[in-house]
């Protein structure tokens, strides 16, 4: 993969930016086709977002299987201390831990281990995940791990050990001392079975009709303050690139660091990206308190930001407009979202917008 989800995540590159280059540059139609369609799953999860908004932290629908373990909703000491004993999982775990970054295979097979082997509630592994990952972005994180659980899926995600062998070339099975007798031994369907119970309640068709565009005033500013969000991390981003020559506030909310916890590592990375924003302000406190101070300090009659699914900055920008004029700037769309009817399902929403997802942005 390219490793570019920490600057996607934060607005520095668009996912249009994106999958044009992949679509110019890569070596062949299929390379881009994997590489589009991992952004159009982040499109896919922002989608679902806005219309759960803080409900993706909850089981968006019953458990596809019946787990024989009792879930815990503590974080073992020896999976945060990467001394578990199996070679992969402490790798994936030290370099989550150091470099806040792993590859999708790499989250998908610590997550499956996690919630399916040793018996951790999907959410406190998300919640972890989300402090140490550069591209730490909500939507994205708890749904992809309610995929892997099995609550927002058709069936729960189980990795194996001939799986990982497969796409390692086999370098964490060689040395680990659990080998042929490790908890992830055995086909998926000797898996099934000792992690689950025979039969699950059977569970209704999801389906989840796509929200309506968010705009929460109906009057635009003239002299707009830009709101940096996390979003939106860059000069380039919607809202600052309209106003090039208007004031711009990142604000540090408390409320923010509370429920994520970043990490120093993660909050670095931010810091680098604010860096890059040439006259950037940052600002500590309740952005419903401190944008309207801050754009009436410089004059302004408005805030501008760009768009985003974060219910709490749409929460925060809906309670502005209540008091001032507040202008949402779109991006450039990945995909032709008037395609989406469904968002039950990533299949069919992939089903209805590839076409488009798989073509390049026309030049004007």
């Amino acid at each position: 993969m390219t490793a570019l989800s920490p600057w996607i995540r934060h607005g520095v590159l668009s996912a249009t930016e994106v999958r044009d280059a992949a679509l110019a540059r890569s070596p062949s139609r299929e390379a881009a086709t994997t590489l589009v369609r991992e952004l159009a799953w982040r499109d896919y999860w922002h989608r679902v977002e806005e219309v759960l908004g803080d409900r993706i932290a909850a089981d968006v629908e019953p458990p596809a299987a019946r787990a024989r373990k009792p879930g815990s909703a503590a974080l073992p000491a020896d999976v945060a201390a990467a001394a578990t004993g199996n070679a992969c999982v402490d790798a994936f775990v030290r370099r989550l831990l150091d470099e806040g970054w792993l590859h999708n295979h790499e989250r998908m097979w610590l997550a499956s281990w996690l919630v399916h082997v040793r018996g951790v509630e999907w959410r406190t592994g998300a919640d972890w995940f989300l402090s140490h990952l550069l591209d730490g972005d909500p939507a994205s994180n708890h749904l992809s791990w309610q995929w892997v659980a099995g609550t927002f899926s058709a069936k729960p995600y189980l990795f194996n050990r001939e799986n990982l062998e497969t796409f390692t070339a086999g370098r964490h099975c060689r040395t680990c001392a659990l080998l042929g007798h490790c908890d992830v031994e055995g086909s998926y369907e000797t898996l099934t079975a000792r992690l689950f119970e025979p039969t699950a309640p059977p569970r209704p068709p999801l389906r989840i009709a796509p929200a309506p565009a968010w705009c929460p005033a109906t009057t635009t500013p003239h002299r707009p303050l830009v709101w940096v969000t996390l979003d939106a991390l860059a000069a380039t981003a919607p809202a600052t690139s309209r106003y090039p020559n208007a004031p711009r506030v990142f604000v540090v909310d408390p409320a923010w660091i509370a429920a994520e916890r970043p990490s120093r590592m993660r909050i670095g990375f931010l810091i680098e990206c604010l860096a890059d924003i040439a006259g950037v302000e940052v600002r500590r406190g309740d952005p419903t308190i401190v944008l309207p101070e801050e754009a009436a300090a410089r004059g302004c009659d408005g805030i501008a930001l760009a768009a985003t699914s974060s219910p709490r900055v749409r929460r925060a920008a809906e309670r502005i407009a209540a008091a001032m004029p507040v202008e949402v700037v779109a991006w450039p769309p990945l995909v032709d979202g008037n395609a989406v009817r469904d968002l039950g399902r990533f299949s069919r929403y992939w089903e209805r917008v590839s076409r488009s997802a798989l073509a390049s942005t026309p030049v004007l």
